[in-house]
């Protein structure tokens, strides 16, 4: 019976790993969906701000 336990707790532990890796994929993919949503949205409403380099102090400044 020992053998039957170990066995059922190996499978049950592989069943874990698997939900919790293909839960942790789908989660990263919905974050880079709405992180690329946003990023084209800023840029279709022009609010994505660019650095000029200031020529006399040569800071970058927004511009």
């Amino acid at each position: 019976m020992p053998p039957f336990v170990a066995f059922a707790g190996v499978l049950g532990g592989l069943a874990v790993v698997r939900w919790a890796y293909k839960t942790a994929v789908r989660i990263n993919r919905e974050l880079e969906e709405m992180r690329l949503s946003r990023v084209a949205e800023a840029a279709h409403m022009g609010n994505i701000q660019t650095l000029k380099r200031d020529p006399v102090t040569g800071a970058y400044r927004p511009g």
